[in-house]
């Protein structure tokens, strides 16, 4: 029983962490509050199709970038879906990152859209990383007979 608190208390913290420094906002809480006992693993399976599409997405644009002529308007699309599907699983910073991302694409930069997108890959990278840590730390509540509840 001892075990099971310490694991609590450790993704409660865990969880706060990644709300202080900004990797996750609310939207994050309210997808958390969509999971019921009939669909348990439904933030789980949310964020596992949102690293897809985002991998997806960042190998289009890299692609984009590295063609002569570069179709500014293509990739800005693809940056807005990109921040999209960070908005809805409460990943802020890629979200952040984006806009800015998008700003370089209307001003034709490919530059700052090169560097935009190293941006894009460092905080998605940070972001998917945490969230793996933080639904490993779920599991192994669960196996040690903990409940894990939302944020």
């Amino acid at each position: 029983m001892e075990s099971v608190v310490r694991l609590q208390r450790q993704l409660v913290d865990y969880t706060a962490s990644l709300f202080q420094e900004g990797y996750l906002d609310e939207q994050f809480i309210q997808l958390r509050q969509l999971q019921d006992e009939s669909n348990p693993q439904f933030a789980v399976e949310v964020v596992s199709l949102f690293f897809e599409e985002a991998e997806r997405l960042l190998d289009e644009l890299a692609k984009g970038l590295s063609q002569e002529n570069t179709d500014f308007k293509r990739l800005d699309a693809q940056v807005h879906q990109l921040k999209g599907s960070s908005s809805s699983i409460g990943a802020q910073r890629v979200g952040r990152i984006c806009i800015a991302f998008r700003n370089y694409c209307e001003m034709q930069n490919v530059e700052g859209c090169l560097n935009s997108l190293q941006q894009v890959r460092q905080e998605y990278s940070s972001v998917k990383s945490k969230l793996e840590t933080l639904f490993k730390m779920e599991r192994q509540l669960s196996a040690a007979g903990g409940s894990v509840s939302s944020p």
